[in-house]
């Protein structure tokens, strides 16, 4: 997760046909690009999605505290299932997978008012547009942090894109990477695999073997990682300056 006052790329984009807002519940802090303004609908979707993690994670303390996969649970509800199944994926817990299963489920349920839409929780990123996107890349002290960006075609699918770091937030990382970016249809996956990436990261020598690691998780469409002023590149992601 990032710390707000680290969201000042929240205010950096704007467009008239667009709709932006913020929908905050407890630590689930959404930024929202839709074609209408829907913060009352976030807002109670966003609620009722975090119900059930709360609840299975009193019932599971083990959900909450896990660094390693866990196995599945055919009753969990499905958020749950979505995260648990990401962790294995990835090879960690299944909390690394929360904040981008939150910004897809609250995607999906907000498509059926605006078909388009952005979800932004904590640097982690669900997108769902007709039109390409530019997504700028925030990589803390790294001298490209701000000066490159990720060019996406037209997702009207929906894809996941997130990014994890070990320099910047308060999120739990073993790495020491500026920036992890993982592309992924499911942007639980995408999350985990982001942290999963970028435990291995310490300098810049890691990242070759680190790309290898990300390859190897099944699901993983693309990667990027940024380690001071050293990149690596892999799959169907597009490196573009800004």
């Amino acid at each position: 997760m990032i710390p707000h006052e680290k969201r000042f790329y929240r205010t950096r984009t704007a467009a008239a046909e667009w709709a932006s807002f913020t929908v905050q519940v407890k630590e689930s802090d959404l930024w929202i690009r839709s074609r209408k303004d829907l913060s009352r609908e976030a807002y109670e979707i966003l609620y009722q999605m975090r119900y059930p993690v709360e609840t299975y994670i009193r019932q599971h303390p083990e959900f909450r505290d896990a660094l390693v996969p866990l196995g599945p649970d055919p009753l969990a509800p499905a958020l749950i299932r979505e995260m648990l199944q990401a962790g294995r994926q990835a090879g960690v817990g299944p909390m690394a997978a929360v904040a981008g299963a939150i910004a897809e489920g609250v995607g999906r349920a907000l498509q059926t008012w605006s078909p388009e839409i952005i979800i932004e929780n904590g640097g982690d990123l669900f997108l769902a547009c007709r039109e390409p996107l530019t997504v700028g890349l925030y990589a803390g002290r790294s001298s490209l942090s701000g000066r490159i960006g990720v060019a996406l075609p037209p997702c009207p699918e929906g894809v996941g894109l997130c990014t994890s770091s070990g320099t910047v937030g308060h999120s739990l990382s073993f790495g020491r990477a500026d920036a992890v970016t993982v592309l992924a249809a499911s942007t639980a996956l995408a999350d985990a695999a982001a942290t999963a990436v970028g435990n291995g990261v310490r300098i810049g020598k890691d990242i070759p073997e680190a790309l290898e690691r990300g390859r190897a998780i099944s699901g993983v469409e693309g990667l990027l990682i940024v380690v001071g002023e050293q990149l690596g590149v892999w799959g169907g992601l597009e490196i573009v300056r800004l």
